[in-house]
């Protein structure tokens, strides 16, 4: 493990592999170590960039850093401590609150952006109608994984993970516990007007059975976002990228090869 201080908050974080800059933002149940599926497949064609936000794994803020500084505010720090002025952004569920405001208000920094179960900070009435209509289900399954009733499993991940695997289904719950409770979340939501212009590549992935942020969450997401793909994939929950990483690699494959063919072909 490598820590940096920054000055909002010391990060714990990777470095590995070598090519363009692909940086790995992690959910709410995760922290750096939630991408062991991801980092090798990846590393040998791009230099995979692993981190804890704030407040989870070994990083912490800085005095009270939180109460006034963005996520997206510190991964753009550790970019600049790193001297990297341009990224590929892979985010997953609470990683897209770090993520896509750097693909709006930063986007000369921001090749690509892959939007893993989650509609980030983007609020419109579709994405903060379908939250609202699915919390009543989400605070009863956390509240029964918490109290670990009969049949309960963690949403993040889903009951059918909890069936078919639950071996993995134990450590990403494992790999959460090591986190902090949460406390953070973000100040400034992101209104469709401000994605006016807005042209960074971009692919939202969603899990049918997602009982965290529902399908039509993403979906709405990915309709007032330019140019968006948006992916579906069957059998996963909330966690693809965990659950079904065989897939979820080959959709960010495939996305960054695309992108990099157009950029060829616009000569870039």
């Amino acid at each position: 493990m490598t820590e940096i201080k920054l000055s909002s908050a010391v990060i714990d974080y990777e470095v590995e592999g070598q090519g363009p800059a692909l940086v790995f933002a992690h959910g709410a149940g995760g922290n750096r170590l939630s991408w062991w599926q991801q980092v090798p497949a990846f590393m040998d064609r791009y230099t995979c960039i692993t981190f804890s936000h704030p407040g989870f794994g070994t990083s912490s803020w800085i005095g009270d850093a939180a109460d006034s500084v963005e996520y997206s505010e510190v991964l753009l720090e550790l970019l600049d401590r790193f001297e990297i002025e341009k990224v590929i952004l892979v985010a997953q569920s609470m990683g897209g609150w770090t993520c896509l405001p750097m693909a709006v208000y930063e986007p000369q920094r921001v090749d690509a952006l892959f939007m893993a179960s989650t509609p980030g900070s983007l609020r419109t009435p579709d994405i903060d109608g379908a939250r609202e209509a699915n919390r009543s289900l989400l605070d009863a399954l956390r509240k029964a994984w918490v109290e670990r009733c009969d049949g309960s499993f963690n949403p993040a991940l889903g009951d059918r993970c909890m069936r078919e695997q639950p071996a993995l289904h134990y450590l990403y719950s494992a790999i959460q516990d090591l986190n902090s409770p949460r406390t953070f979340s973000p100040r400034v939501g992101i209104e469709p007007g401000e994605l006016a212009g807005y042209s960074t590549p971009t692919m939202f992935v969603t899990g049918e059975e997602d009982v965290v942020l529902p399908s039509d969450v993403i979906a709405a997401a990915a309709d007032v976002t330019p140019g968006a793909l948006l992916q579906r994939v069957p059998d996963a929950g909330h966690s693809v990228y965990f659950e079904r990483p065989e897939i979820f690699n080959s959709l960010l494959s495939n996305f960054l090869q695309a992108v990099s063919q157009k950029k060829l072909q616009n000569g870039v």
